[in-house]
């Protein structure tokens, strides 16, 4: 196998044993066969959509379909080979569409047909073992290809998300296709190549708003709320991942039963929308940390488990029983919940509610608090702006983005606890995790700690940034503030490309830089942007509060 999309990969220099996400090589076999599937499917769209022909279908599939081959999303082999079927199954009836209005001579890759008979696992090494191969002429225009493709995966799970709550961009969707369709043209040059990715960044901005505008327009916008982290005697289900809506269809299935409902990881800032709290009393607190502690968490939890997207690890047998999925998300024996009507159907999570024990006893009270997202924050900029010119807040830190299980990510916690006292933090995305319940303190009435969301919500912190930069009068890069991101998966890469679209400077990287990128384009980046690797606490902090 050959996978080097996310942080972890083997010894920093990509997987080719197994996946260190716990993904087979068989499994890894049908996902690169999928995408090259979905490759040929793109230049037949990009032609329907030229002539006008409808491709809703079309659009919406292939962002589902790359959001499944993310890390830690699905690992069940068999229903990757039904996406493969899909994916040809749509090209074919859309190229019998286009026939009827003109004739096209099509690329190979667009007449690609995968053998059904034979093993799809080997196709898919096949087809990776040629693009590795093509890759040697030029390993430079070949890390470009893969920052784009890991980046369009990161943008096609926001608008996928983003369309389960009603909100859609064709822009988005076409430029989706022209990013895959991208990866079999030979004639870019290297500058075109950093242009299209810096084009991923752009239309995940757009990915990112329709999905911002998707959660306040459906749930209001994010208050300061309080949650604890104490659970509390009572039948007990716990949801993981980041789909709010799936957590809502949840809450409305549950009303009135006498289960309380957990947020786990990414789902800690539903707790923030006022129309959740105020319909679902029943949602209740917060429990357990980030995703790679799932299989301490759900092992300890007396309830069910609903894992609603990326993020799942191989269960253990110690709680694989009452784990489920839903949408994109799987893994061989774990019960996948059916959809009736568009919507989860979860009467099986909630009878198993009902038959485990829950919660026996009362714990120690302990809470956090969540909601600081971009209209929390701007409301009070004068507050904000009288702070700064007062010298009572010299300086703002964005630490934040995925978390993962390498030891280095302490860099992370250490580094908030040595902001200094007159320093506030803001912090999204589940890398919050390392260090979400220290007590920082408030200046004046500002919390010193505020955590603006999930990852998706790195839209919010950049409107936060934007309306700053506009209340001082000053450019983004001018304001007292650094950005200290980790990294795991292609959303992080996706979120990474629209800070370089804006023109973000100085942004500090960790805790190692992307597997696929060779020194030739990181240092590309690194003089353009001023993109760097993080070194330690103490010399990062040093630099940013004094602007080397």
């Amino acid at each position: 196998m050959f996978c080097e999309q996310c942080e972890q990969t083997a010894s920093g220099q990509g997987c080719h044993q197994w996946g260190a996400c716990g993904k087979s090589p068989a499994v890894n076999g049908v996902q690169d066969l999928l995408v090259y599937c979905l490759r040929s499917l793109a230049p037949v769209a990009l032609k329907a959509g030229e002539l006008g022909l409808p491709t809703l279908e079309v659009d919406r599939f292939t962002c589902e379909a790359l959001f499944t081959t993310m890390t830690n999303v699905n690992f069940d082999k068999r229903y990757f080979a039904n996406l493969i079927r899909h994916a040809i199954a749509l090209r074919e009836d859309l190229k019998t569409q286009i026939a009827q209005v003109t004739t096209v001579e099509w690329p190979e890759i667009a007449q690609y047909q995968p053998d059904f008979t034979g093993s799809l696992v080997e196709q898919g090494e096949n087809l990776t073992a040629r693009l590795l191969e093509s890759a040697k002429g030029n390993p430079d225009i070949f890390a470009l290809k893969l920052l784009v493709l890991y980046g369009a995966k990161g943008m096609a799970s926001y608008a996928f998300h983003a369309y389960e709550l009603g909100q859609e961009d064709p822009e988005v969707y076409q430029f989706c296709h022209e990013a895959l369709h991208a990866i079999d043209r030979h004639n870019l040059s290297l500058e075109e190549w950093v242009a299209l990715a810096l084009k991923v960044g752009e239309m995940n901005l757009k990915a990112m708003a329709c999905l911002d505008a998707g959660h306040t327009q459906t749930y209001g916008h994010p208050v300061p709320t309080t949650v604890p982290l104490n659970p509390k005697p009572g039948k007990a289900i716990l949801v993981s991942g980041h789909d709010i809506k799936q957590l809502a269809a949840l809450l409305e299935q549950t009303l009135d039963s006498d289960i309380t409902v957990y947020t786990h990881g990414e789902l800690l800032p539903a707790h923030g929308y006022p129309q959740l709290k105020e319909r679902y009393p029943h949602l209740y607190g917060h429990y357990g940390t980030a995703w790679q502690n799932q299989t301490r968490d759900f092992a300890k939890f007396p309830g069910p488990v609903v894992i609603t997207t990326n993020c799942l690890m191989p269960p253990h047998e110690t709680y694989e029983e009452h784990l489920y999925t839903v949408g994109p998300v799987g893994f061989p024996g774990i019960i996948h919940l059916p959809t009736i009507d568009d919507t989860v159907d979860y009467s099986l999570v909630i009878s198993r509610a009902k038959t485990m024990k829950g919660f026996t006893e009362e714990t120690e009270p302990r809470q956090v608090m969540t909601g600081f997202a971009r209209n929390a924050v701007l409301s009070v900029s004068d507050t904000i702006i009288d702070a700064v010119k007062q010298g009572k807040i010299r300086h703002f830190f964005l630490v934040g983005g995925c978390d993962g299980a390498k030891p280095d990510r302490n860099y992370y916690t250490e580094f908030v606890e040595k902001v200094p006292q007159d320093c506030v933090v803001m912090t999204l995305a589940c890398g919050k995790f390392r260090f979400f319940d220290q007590q920082l303190g408030t200046i004046g009435d500002i919390p010193r700690l505020l955590d603006v969301g999930q990852c998706n919500d790195a839209y919010s912190a950049i409107q936060i940034a934007l309306g700053l930069a506009n209340a001082f009068e000053m450019d983004v890069n001018q304001l007292p503030l650094s950005m200290v991101l980790s990294w795991y998966e292609q959303k992080a890469i996706a979120v990474l490309l629209t800070l370089l679209y804006l023109g973000i400077k100085d942004i500090r990287l960790g805790p190692t830089l992307p597997a696929f990128l060779t020194p030739n384009v990181f240092k590309l980046l690194a003089d353009t942007y001023n993109l760097q690797p993080i070194s330690t606490p103490d010399e990062d902090l040093a630099a940013c509060l004094t602007g080397r």
